[in-house]
């Protein structure tokens, strides 16, 4: 198991009581899901669980998460663009290769 904290918030809210598995040992989660498609699963030795929701990252994005300087860059410019940190350098379509 990773060694990272998975609980980011601490403010859990009951969904369902007292919810059973079918024969095939599924539970419904119904309205606990909202629009999230993908998750990890973690167990701890009680046998709590705790969904945490994940989305998948193209492989052809994948190397920006890989490069810790690259990241901080993109961060950085747009954390400086919502700062109101930025100039219009005019249109760079003439550029562009489709």
């Amino acid at each position: 198991m990773p060694t990272f904290v998975v609980i980011k918030n601490d403010d859990f809210q009951l969904i369902s009581e007292f919810v059973q598995p079918d024969a095939k040992k599924r539970l419904s989660l119904g309205e606990a899901l909202s629009g999230v498609t993908a998750y990890n699963i973690y167990r701890n030795s009680l046998g709590q669980l705790i969904l945490d929701p994940v989305k998948a990252v193209p492989a052809s994005e994948m190397w920006l998460y890989e490069n810790p300087q690259a990241l901080a860059s993109v961060k950085r410019g747009l954390r400086e663009s919502a700062e109101g940190k930025s100039a219009y350098r005019g249109s760079f379509a003439k550029h562009a290769r489709e």
